[in-house]
């Protein structure tokens, strides 16, 4: 996570830090346009380190937002995860709409905005969701998942 930091310094961010072992990084930037950051940070992060680094900005209010979020009225029961997909770009209504189909006993899932939000009623390592014949032909595009707690944690460190 050392070197991930002095990446994003070398790119002239501020405010540099890193939340846990999970590529998470914070910074602050002149650079107002996400597309722009995202872009520039994966270039970046592929000179540096050799390979294709897929990158997603949110600003501290998206996160703020994300972690407020109580998408399920299960989320915090035990034996439930939450977790959040981010994705660059807002999903296609007809695609977001068919993600939003797909549930099983197990697991459900709710799209909103850059993020879709994913109920695992089991562990998530056991869910077979994700290799399910309708998740792969929706082709969805690259995304970076994490636990609600995780982001609940980050946003607690941010906001009073």
């Amino acid at each position: 996570m050392s070197r991930l930091r002095a990446l994003f310094e070398e790119l002239g961010f501020a405010d540099v830090k890193t939340f846990i072992a999970s590529g998470n990084v914070l910074f602050s930037s002149k650079i107002k346009d996400i597309h722009s950051l995202e872009s520039k940070i994966a270039k970046h992060l592929e000179v540096s380190l050799g390979y294709d680094v897929d990158t997603f900005v949110r600003t501290l209010d998206e996160i703020v937002a994300v972690g407020k979020a109580k998408i399920f009225p299960e989320d915090g029961r035990e034996g439930t995860s939450v977790f959040v997909g981010f994705l660059q770009e807002k999903l296609p209504a007809d695609i977001a709409k068919k993600l939003a189909a797909i549930r099983t006993q197990r697991d459900e899932i709710r799209v909103a905005d850059r993020e879709f939000y994913w109920l695992c009623r089991i562990r998530s390592n056991e869910s077979k969701i994700w290799a399910s014949p309708e998740i792969k032909e929706l082709k969805l595009p690259t995304s970076t998942m994490r636990n609600i707690t995780s982001i609940r944690k980050l946003m607690a460190q941010h906001i009073s």
